[in-house]
Parts: C-alpha cells; structure tokens; sequence
C-alpha cells in the first residue's frame, strides 16, 4: 500500500503547468484561498528551516498595472522578435508558446492576483555556487509547493521572471525591503475550461545518467 493515492498525486503533479490564455481574468481570487496556499508551501524544505520568505501579494488595480507595465516592457520586444523567426522557421509549437507569452503580456494588468516570492539575502558575485544553490532552494520548492497547491483547488498560474528586469523598481513600488531578494512572480487566476492535460515530455532513460554522465 502506498501512503497517498498515487493516482490523483500523479495526476495533480503531470497537469500543473504553465497557463496564460486560460487564465479567469473576470473572476477575483479569494485572498483566503492565497492564504492557504501559501500555507501549504511553507512546509516545503529550505536552509536550516530559516523559513526567510516573504510573500507580496498584490492585488490592487494601481500596482497591478505598474508592473504589468515593467513586465511588458521587458518581455514584448525580445518575444517579438522570437515570434517573427519562429513564424520563418515554420516552428509551429514555437509560434503557439510565443503567441501565448504575448497574449499574457498584453493582459497581464488583468489578472486577479500577482504573486512575488521573496527570501531573506542577495546575489553576491563573490559568493560561491552553493550559496547561490541554497539561496533559491529555500524558496522555490515553497514555489512549485504553491503552485501545485492552487492547481488543487482550481487555480492556474505560471513561473515568470521578467519583472526582475526592472527589480528594483517593484521593490520601491511595493515597498520591498532591501535585504530581501524577489526571485519570481506567479500571476494567478482561476482557470477557465476543463482540467490541464500532460505536456509532452521526454522519456525518463533520455535525461537519467547512472553513476557517470556516460
């Protein structure tokens, strides 16, 4: 007997993926909802049980409209230009993922509730690897915890990272301090139609090496 029923855990685990035109931008995202989620990820491991996280949540129109602003600004030029060589090259799965990103962009002060993960600490060049490893892995199991969390009760969402570009202009305008480190942000809404199928993924003996990389 396996403690969970690995039907619906393998079933909850295969279909949380990345949604951007299925996104409920009408309908508002119940905070409790988000509190519990958040609840839920911060079981997730992280260095010495630090639990040095943060999680802005936001929600009013003004803010949401600034960053989708600075979002924009990072994402639209660069996919753009990816779209138009996709289109020459006859990428099909290509043009559908960068019409997607583009069609988030375009909405992206819609959605109901931006969500930005933050941890204690900062990037140091002259830090080593494994302080950089333990920095974002105190946060982004937490991560995929909440999103796996949201997919369970109805909820899409996606990992971006754009807003990172203008950083430190998100700090100032949600007042993060700066011994704090945004690593990401999720929009999040409900998600609209029936349940997210399995993406294509490669067979698990292709990306396995036993022992050696050989």
């Amino acid at each position: 007997m396996t403690p969970f029923d690995t039907s619906t855990t393998d079933r909850l685990l295969s279909t949380t993926r990345s949604v951007r035109r299925r996104l409920d931008f009408d309908r508002p995202v119940d905070p409790d909802v988000l509190r519990d989620c958040v609840r839920l990820a911060a079981y997730a491991p992280n260095a010495s049980n630090a639990q040095d996280w943060r999680w802005v949540i936001v929600t009013d129109t003004e803010p949401r409209a600034a960053i989708a602003d600075h979002y924009r600004a990072g994402i639209v030029p660069p996919m753009q230009e990816l779209l138009d060589r996709r289109r020459a090259d006859g990428d099909a799965a290509g043009v559908r993922h960068s019409e997607a990103v583009l069609y988030l962009a375009e909405r992206f002060h819609e959605v109901p509730a931006l969500v930005i993960p933050c941890i204690r600490g900062q990037l140091d060049p002259n830090l080593d690897l494994a302080w950089t490893a333990s920095l974002f892995g105190s946060i982004l199991p937490a991560v995929w915890s909440f999103q796996l969390a949201l997919h369970s009760r109805g909820l899409a969402s996606t990992f971006t990272t754009t807003h990172l570009l203008a950083a430190g202009e998100v700090a100032a305008l949600l007042d993060i301090p700066d011994d704090y480190l945004q690593t990401c942000l999720i929009p999040v809404a409900y998600l609209r139609g029936g349940d997210l199928k399995p993406p294509d993924r490669r067979d698990p003996d292709e990306i396995i090496a036993w022992n050696t990389w050989a």
